[in-house]
Order: structure tokens, then C-alpha cells, then sequence
């Protein structure tokens, strides 16, 4: 088959098979034709030394280690798929290693400064009521700003205190969550989100301002902003509420296995990180506290 024919045929495999959101679609796909520069010959000269040789002038050109094994899932992904297709005699992907990422520690708020972020939020506008319920909503749910930019209005439970969420790999999960997001989420959906409606607006439950759906770029600023009102508070977006919220949930007495549904890790090791984080701010608190720390 041709280059074009054979990215377009993997482009709809990790679409309508895998799953994929279209975000990971564009960096596979971004990755697959890099790939395909470096290799410049037909699909069956694409061997083991390929992969390596390709990594390896990246690695020189100072790509970042999490940048280089994203790649090489990527690699590994698509050597599995031409093999299945017949395109390749043998898989060399099965041959590729990855580089080993660091896994640096999260910033997160402190319980103290998370109750500041929200008390911040305040006032009866639109903007102002929806700007609330958002913060409150991620830090109580700890849920991703994709999960909470595809919130419809049907998916809150108000009676059970629950959200019905879809995560990676459209994987239906459901949140609990508090009084304090419940009232937030009261205010805006009785008091602002009525005024921003338009034809379009569907069944969104966050709204901009000309009232289509948000976007994560409009709750990125949204987060930021209330971020910057707090002294001493970390500059983070929505995933730091989120990591803060798992933080939180573990020094509160939360098992792992629970926070690893709530998060909808598909893994432990995803949620294991915030044991790390836990024990690192208790060795700074005993560092700081203890005579003879």
C-alpha cells in the first residue's frame, strides 16, 4: 500500500477500534509520519534498526524522555497494526524498548490553601456563579477538564450526590460529591446558566459565555485566575485541583483502590504517586517541626 493509504488506515484503527480521543489520534498519527520521513521506503524495509536509528537521532536532538516513550508506544502500536494488516512479514516493535520516564512529584495545594481557592470564588454574575461551581466541582470530584468539559446536565445526580462521568477509553465511571459543589452547582444552573442559553447550547452543562459548550482552554484561565487570588498558592490548572483532591483524599484516610476508581486510573501505579506526595509534605512538615529533624 501507499504511505498516505497505509497513516489514513491507522488513523481510523486507533479512531473506530481503539478508541482514541482525537487529541491521541493527532500525536500518533504526527508520530507515524515522522516515522515514515525517516524510514523513506516502502512499509516493508521497517525493521528494528528503523526504530532505533529513529529514536536515537530524536534522543541527539534533546526530545524530552517522556517525548521519546510516547514515541516509542506509538512505534510499537503501529509495527503491531501493519503486522496484523500483512504489511510486515514480523512485528519489530516487539524488539523496542522505552526509555524509563522520571515520575517528578505533583504541586498541590494544602488543604488550608484548597478552602482559600474556594471561598475566592464569589459573587452572583454568570460568570462568577460558573466560575464556582467549576472549581468546586474539580476539586471535589477530582475528575479531568476533558470529563468536566463533556458534563451535560442529565449526568448530575442530585439526589445521590453523584456524577456520571466518561473517561479515557469512553469509560463510564460515577463521582460522588459534596454539599459545597452541590450548592455551586444549584446556583449556576438556576441563576447563571439560564441567562447564557442559546439555540446551540444543548445539554452542556458548563457554558462560555456566547453559550456553547466550554472548553478546557476557557477552565484552564478559570482555575489560574482563582489560583492567583490566594498568597502562597501554587500556579497549577485543573490538574493540580485534581491531584490535590487525590492528595487530600489519602491523607484523610481514603484507601488507594478507592481513589484509584474515583480517578478512574486504569492502573494503581497511576494513583500510587500520591502516597509519594503525602509522604514528602509529612518528611517537610517533621523537617521543619522536629528538634532533632
Amino acid at each position: 500500500m501507499e504511505r498516505d493509504e497505509v497513516v489514513e488506515a491507522f488513523g481510523r484503527y486507533l479512531r473506530l477500534e481503539r478508541d482514541l480521543s482525537p487529541h491521541t489520534v493527532r500525536a500518533y498519527l504526527v508520530d507515524v509520519n515522522s516515522l515514515l520521513d525517516h524510514l523513506n521506503g516502502p512499509i516493508e524495509d521497517l525493521d528494528i534498526g528503523v526504530l532505533r536509528k529513529w529514536l536515537a537521532e530524536q534522543h541527539q536532538a534533546g526530545k524530552a524522555r517522556t517525548t521519546l516513550a510516547r514515541r516509542a508506544a506509538c512505534a510499537r502500536t503501529f509495527t503491531a497494526y501493519c503486522h496484523r494488516q500483512g504489511w510486515l512479514p514480523t512485528d519489530p516493535g516487539l524488539l523496542l524498548g522505552s526509555a524509563k520516564t522520571r515520575r517528578e512529584l505533583p504541586s498541590v495545594l494544602d488543604q488550608e490553601q484548597a478552602r482559600e481557592v474556594l471561598d475566592a470564588a464569589s459573587g452572583t454574575e454568570p460568570k462568577e456563579l460558573r466560575d464556582r461551581a467549576i472549581v468546586e466541582l474539580l476539586y471535589a470530584t477530582g475528575i479531568r477538564v476533558s470529563e468536566l468539559c463533556g458534563l451535560d446536565v442529565d449526568d448530575v445526580d442530585r439526589d445521590r450526590h453523584v456524577i456520571r462521568v466518561l473517561g479515557k477509553g469512553r469509560k463510564e465511571r460515577s463521582v460522588p460529591f459534596g454539599l459545597p459543589a452541590l450548592r455551586a452547582l444549584d446556583r449556576w444552573c438556576i441563576h447563571g446558566r439560564p441567562l447564557w442559553m442559546r439555540a446551540g447550547s444543548g445539554a452542556a452543562l458548563f457554558l462560555g459565555a456566547r453559550g456553547g459548550r466550554i472548553d478546557a482552554g476557557t477552565v484552564r484561565r478559570v482555575v489560574h485566575a482563582r489560583l492567583a487570588q490566594v498568597d502562597g498558592a501554587p500556579d497549577m490548572g485543573p490538574h493540580g485541583l485534581r491531584h490535590s483532591a487525590a492528595t487530600h483524599l489519602l491523607e484523610g484516610g481514603a484507601d488507594l483502590r478507592s481513589v484509584q476508581e474515583l480517578l478512574g486510573h486504569a492502573s494503581l501505579n497511576s494513583t500510587q504517586i500520591y502516597t509519594h506526595v503525602s509522604i514528602e509534605r509529612l518528611r517537610a512538615a517533621y523537617k521543619q517541626a522536629h528538634p532533632r529533624a
